[in-house]
């Protein structure tokens, strides 16, 4: 199983001479699974085995399902709500009254959605059954296409990502031949911090000194931050192979990516490398939100 995106379409339709029916499936970003159904009167019954299709093939993702379904007019006869109409007829009167507007036309009245409907001729259960069956077994193709798409945008993803961390690495490697061949920052950082502590008046004592000193010494040393950095890359690339969803997991694997990059650009002495932290957390920047989209 290949890392899969949270971005995908599916589309699948089917029906007999009477009755035609088509799903549609729209997913995008989500922090879990969530699921908006829009099902076609008459059909709400399928309801929770909609649901659980959809939890059976996907983690995570903001997921809307439409079932539309088309009856012919010898599929059925047209017939008059009566509980609808009147309420489109009171509320029509309310609001012609109250704006002087002309009265409503009977055509406009019974254009509405839901003032008339085809009534299903009677049918057995064995009919009924094979229909929900064919309604759902056109779901599943819907779900399987939609999968498709999720996993070649994944595919996309992957390679994204993969040169993203592989470009961390080498700024990373970057930051620390600096770091080693170019000991002046961190040689006047310290000679500053001990004129400092030597004009002070009481004069610091020598156990304190030597405190301070070391004190300097961390806040100027990167080589903690950039081992972190390799090793949070490598983690990185592991969770790009994996066989299961690991976009929650890779956001909070970002997040620790810009943390060792703000303590970098923190602790910088040299414009240079202060440059290349700054490269760092935009890079981290591009990767969570590429991330963001991942299973």
């Amino acid at each position: 199983m290949a890392l899969a995106s949270m971005t995908g379409f599916g589309h699948a339709e089917g029906g007999d001479p009477g009755l035609r029916f088509q799903w549609e499936l729209r997913s995008v970003n989500g922090r879990g699974l969530d699921m908006r159904l829009r099902l076609a009167p008459g059909f709400e019954h399928l309801e929770q085995g909609v649901r659980a299709a959809i939890t059976g093939a996907l983690k995570r993702g903001n997921v809307q399902a439409s079932l539309a379904v088309k009856r012919e007019q010898s599929a059925g006869e047209l017939r008059l709500n009566e509980e609808a109409f009147e309420q489109v007829l009171a509320v029509a009167e309310a609001v012609r009254k109250r704006v002087g507007a002309n009265p409503i036309s009977v055509e406009g009245l019974l254009s509405l959605r839901g003032v008339l409907e085809f009534a299903d001729p009677e049918a057995d259960e064995a009919q009924v059954a094979a229909r929900d069956g064919a309604v759902m077994a056109a779901l599943q193709e819907a779900l399987a296409q939609l999968a498709r798409a999720r996993g070649e945008e994944g595919a996309r993803l992957v390679e994204v990502l993969a040169a993203q961390i592989d470009r961390i690495a080498e700024l990373a490697d970057a930051a620390r031949a600096l770091s080693q061949a170019s000991p002046e920052g961190l040689r006047r950082r310290l000679v500053e911090g001990l004129k400092a502590l030597l004009a002070l008046d009481p004069p610091v004592g020598e156990e304190r000194l030597a405190q301070e000193l070391a004190l300097q010494l961390v806040k100027a040393d990167v080589r903690e931050e950039l081992d972190r950095l390799d090793a949070h890359c490598a983690a990185a690339r592991d969770l790009l192979r994996a066989d299961e969803p690991v976009g929650r997991r890779f956001e909070f694997l970002v997040q620790e990516l810009q943390r060792e990059a703000n303590t970098l650009c923190s602790k910088s002495s040299e414009l240079e490398l202060t440059r290349l932290g700054l490269e760092l957390k935009a890079v981290i920047d591009q990767v969570r939100e590429q991330v963001q989209n991942l299973e």
